[in-house]
């Protein structure tokens, strides 16, 4: 599972990719040479750090040299983009072969810039259909342009999160499915305490962990670009209407100031300290993960899972939501490409691999095969999750050439609407629109 903010690390991988673009060398995977059957030693980065992280990929790893005992892998966990960059940067025999990150959003960067190999000429050597293998949508995050630099190993599915003592307790028998449902229920799971709460339904600003402007703006189903690549936030009027929605829930809770005030009392997200563990929010937008993890932290409330609400206007929608996820790749620079090649291979299209790394960590398996496979563990609250992945609406942002600025341009937008620093959000829209095309232009 991702340990920090896919945005944030966007925002340090953004600004390390627009050096590395001038600085990286090496070419596509169809100029690789070296013999793949030959005794080698592959450098393998991850960003992955809790220790039960850290045992499955060595777990993954342990079976691939099994399969493969010619390739020897020396794994180094914990690396964040900035890092990876800088080693890309410098090369040499230290430098990672292979990378897996998570910063989805930096894919139009990191194929732009030549910074990984493209895995299209490997995947036709390998005979691998990639349609056939992967969900549209991983697909969609995973290439740039037709450059499929990198593929999924893994998939975040949003959702929602809830404490079914809670439901109970104000009457509530099922999960809301529109967007007012979800409204009406956040007010009666409130239970307000002079300027702070006994509960909060729900905690809408954007800051509140999971809660980021394009998790929600999913629910709408978005178009970001129009079919000039140019940017649709002010001619899509599901930006709009995100916007205004989520705005009114924050005033209907008790207003941005009394929420974000209760927000700093929260702990951190990956610890038994999370306002949902500890039952301060009755609800919590999160991925598949957070049930397992507030299992693990002994909460002493039954625990539900559901779809996101959807817009009234887009009912029969539900079931959809945001599709994120880890990536992997190959360094353009390495000289071990074909070797490389056979490790990426098998962590992400190897049906018993993806599975039991997704049963390690309980993320979404990435393939079409292992979603479907039997010993996927798949408790209830995770059944969730995987419907989520499978809907044929659920959708996510799209790779561009500036990574994930564009991202933080219109989340930068949503803090100032949520606030109340921008009243009028088509305009709002307008300007940030061009900004965003003025910054992509400058990145390709």
């Amino acid at each position: 599972m991702p340990r920090t903010s896919r945005l944030t690390a966007a925002a340090t991988a953004v600004a390390a990719l627009s050096v590395l673009a001038t600085a990286c060398t090496g070419q596509s995977g169809s100029a690789a040479s070296d013999d793949p059957n030959k005794e080698v030693t592959l450098n393998f980065w991850h960003g992955w750090s809790a220790p039960s992280e850290a045992k499955a990929i060595e777990e993954n790893i342990a079976r691939f040299e099994k399969a493969h005992p010619n390739i020897k892998v020396k794994v180094t966990g914990n690396m964040t983009d900035d890092k990876i960059n800088q080693a890309l940067r410098a090369g040499g025999d230290k430098a990672p072969d292979v990378v897996s990150s998570f910063t989805t959003d930096s894919v139009g960067k990191f194929c732009n810039s030549g910074a990984f190999a493209d895995l299209n000429p490997f995947l036709r050597k390998s005979g691998i259909d990639k349609a056939k293998v992967f969900p549209k949508t991983l697909l969609e995050y995973t290439q740039f342009n037709g450059n499929q630099c990198t593929l999924p190993l893994l998939n975040d599915a949003y959702g929602l999160v809830y404490n079914k003592d809670a439901f109970k307790a104000a009457g509530i028998t099922e999960p809301p499915k529109t967007w007012s449902q979800f409204a009406e229920v956040a007010q009666k799971l409130t239970k307000p305490n002079g300027d702070s709460y006994d509960q909060l339904g729900i905690m809408p600003t954007y800051h509140g962990y999971e809660t980021t402007p394009v998790r929600l703006a999913a629910q709408w189903s978005p178009k970001y670009f129009d079919a000039d690549g140019k940017s649709n936030l002010a001619k899509d009027p599901a930006f709009a209407n995100m916007l205004t929605a989520q705005k009114d829930l924050v005033a209907k809770l008790g207003g941005y100031e009394k929420l974000e005030k209760f927000r700093s009392t929260f702990g951190d997200e990956w610890s038994a300290e999370h306002p949902f563990h500890k039952g301060q929010v009755a609800m919590q937008i999160d991925g598949e993960w957070r049930a397992a993890m507030a299992k693990e932290a002994g909460v002493a409330f039954e625990i539900g899972t559901a779809p996101l609400p959807v817009p009234d206007d887009q009912a029969g929608d539900y079931g959809k939501g945001y599709l994120s996820g880890t990536i992997m790749g190959i360094a353009s620079g390495s000289k071990k490409q074909n070797a490389s090649w056979e490790l990426v291979k098998y962590m992400t299209t190897d049906t018993g691999a993806v599975v039991a790394f997704a049963n390690a960590i309980h993320n979404v398996p990435s393939t079409l095969a292992a979603l479907e496979s039997p010993d996927l563990q798949v408790t209830p609250e995770f059944k969730t999750f995987i419907d989520i992945a499978r809907h044929p609406k659920s959708n996510t942002t799209p790779a561009q050439a500036d990574g994930g600025t564009y991202q933080l341009t219109f989340q930068d937008l949503a803090y100032a609407v949520e606030k109340g620093d921008v009243a009028d959000v088509p305009a709002g829209l307008a300007k940030t629109g061009l900004q965003i095309d003025t910054d992509i232009a400058k990145a390709k």
